[in-house]
């Protein structure tokens, strides 16, 4: 059995998110909450709070505990830059560029382990 979670329009950039998911990748449940909790950055908190949110749909839908769980994939995409996110900075001879607030969405699957 198989839960998963998605959070979308995260506002950290899928760069910094693919660090935090690598190291959570194959681990159980547990193992990689108490990971996530000592690794610094917000990014490692979003993380988190979608693993937990995974973690509690498979208790909801199919009555797993946590420690039946592991974090079987993970994915970090890019999501679109909406209107709002888009400011500019002068640039080089009284030009300006436009800086780029990158966004994410983070999909977490977790499966039962089977012994």
């Amino acid at each position: 059995m198989e839960a998963k979670a998605v959070a979308r329009f995260v506002h950290t950039s899928p760069t910094k998110l693919r660090r935090i998911a690598d190291v959570v990748r194959g681990k159980p449940v547990p193992q990689a909450l108490a990971t996530l909790a000592y690794l610094p950055g917000t990014s490692a908190r979003s993380v988190s709070k979608v693993v937990q949110s995974a973690a509690a749909n498979a208790d909801d839908r199919f009555g797993l505990e946590l420690d039946e769980l592991y974090v079987a994939e993970i994915s970090i995409d890019g999501a679109g830059r909406t209107r709002n996110t888009k400011h500019w900075r002068p640039g080089a001879r009284g030009r300006y560029k436009m800086m780029r607030r990158r966004s994410s969405h983070i999909q977490v699957v977790v499966r039962e382990v089977y012994e």
